[in-house]
């Protein structure tokens, strides 16, 4: 059907009114911001591809849309094997042009993206099949209707209504079964962080237990060097403050880490982390080191 100008501009301005809530739901399904984008966007033209006049409901149209294509982008990561990481970019957050990615993510971001999908719910959600990850995120927080739900996944109302009932029974038993608590991680990862970038020497010695190792590999397979007391790896961390200019938090193993783009590859930083204090620090960045590692970078 042949539009006009004014309402191809009256039908943007209704998409991009409805873009932030479209985005939190791929990015809820997909656990990456980047990939949620590109479901947003892909949801553009499908509408653009469709008689908006026919649609009664915008908001819920979209949403439907937007869970079809997360869907299939789910499907079809379980269906292969996962990418290797050279493949997959460190992820800028929403609002970040592309030729500033590397600018380290400012503290109210990191909050609002902490907020907004904690670190343990995207590590449970990825042990979901797509499906029941499909139905616990549209109806558990979007409170989309199963009827809807149905439709996206090609099955009844009441076989949706199962799949969001196993789900939400597999992430309550993650809730309570013996998970590392991510969310105290975060935040001692979050500053550890936040004092390399600005070499503050005390403040890292505040999240350093005093008794803390730091190995790294130096990029050499089987080379290590270690060095041990908060005094000596503060002052060697403090040294990081460009690699941490570049370096975002991450989930890494299941656990709370560090990853920066260098010398053509990537730098990993695990921490080990048994109460308030740092205990451990590794820096890895031989390829075949960090290809064993599972990350996922928001």
């Amino acid at each position: 059907m042949t539009t006009t100008p004014e309402q191809d501009a009256a039908l943007a301005k209704r998409f991009e009114e409805v873009r932030p809530h479209l985005r939190a739901v791929a990015y809820r399904m997909l656990g990456s911001l980047a990939e949620a984008e590109d479901a947003v966007q892909e949801a553009w033209l499908r509408l653009g591809r469709s008689d908006s006049a026919e649609i009664d409901n915008l908001p819920g149209w979209l949403t439907t849309v937007v869970g079809r294509i997360c869907l299939d982008m789910l499907r079809s990561r379980a269906s292969r094997r996962e990418e290797p990481l050279e493949a997959r970019p460190v992820e800028p957050l929403p609002g970040v042009p592309s030729d500033d990615a590397a600018r380290p993510p400012a503290p109210e971001e990191e909050a609002l993206l902490a907020d907004s999908v904690g670190a343990a719910m995207l590590v449970v959600l990825d042990r979901l099949t797509p499906a029941e990850r499909l139905a616990f995120v549209l109806h558990d927080l979007f409170a989309v209707p199963f009827e809807d739900i149905a439709l996206i996944t090609e099955r009844t109302p009441a076989s949706a209504r199962q799949l969001a009932s196993r789900a939400r029974r597999r992430v309550r038993g993650a809730e309570t079964g013996p998970q590392p608590d991510l969310t105290r991680r975060h935040h001692i990862v979050s500053a550890f962080l936040n004092a390399a970038r600005s070499g503050d020497f005390e403040a890292l010695l505040e999240v350093l237990d005093p008794d803390v190792v730091a190995r790294a590999d130096n990029g050499i397979a089987g080379a290590l060097s270690a060095i041990h007391g908060a005094t000596l790896v503060a002052r060697q961390a403090a040294t990081f403050a460009q690699f941490a200019q570049s370096a975002q938090l991450a989930l890494v193993n299941d656990g709370v880490g560090v990853v920066a783009r260098f010398d053509g590859g990537f730098r990993v930083m695990l921490f080990t982390i048994p109460d308030t204090r740092i205990t451990e620090v590794s820096v890895v960045t031989t390829p075949a080191a960090v290809a064993n590692l599972t990350l996922h970078v928001p």
